[in-house]
């Protein structure tokens, strides 16, 4: 029997830092939140992700003012920041 390599795991994103990023955000301005980690414009996609199997989160500002953004790219709730990033060390920053 051949073993079959498993198509549907999901790769691990990069982490692009081990805090969270503060960014102003407009009322009904929609944004791109990277979910690759490898975007030079972190939070936000740059196309980067191309050919890595994610996609940038597409989401709408409900309101305007400072938001703190996910770079550890493990939050449950993402785009914003849920508090993982400090079970990240910073030695998986970048990894």
């Amino acid at each position: 029997m051949n073993a079959q390599p498993n198509k549907t795991a999901m790769k691990k994103p990069t982490v692009a830092d081990n805090k969270p990023i503060a960014v102003e955000l407009k009322a009904g301005e929609e944004y791109y939140f990277c979910a690759c980690g490898k975007s030079s414009n972190q939070p936000f996609c740059d196309g980067s992700h191309k050919g890595t199997g994610f996609t940038p989160k597409a989401f709408t500002a409900e309101e305007s003012g400072d938001a703190y953004l996910c770079n550890c790219k493990q939050s449950a709730n993402q785009p914003f920041c849920d508090g993982t990033h400090a079970q990240v060390p910073a030695n998986q920053v970048g990894k």
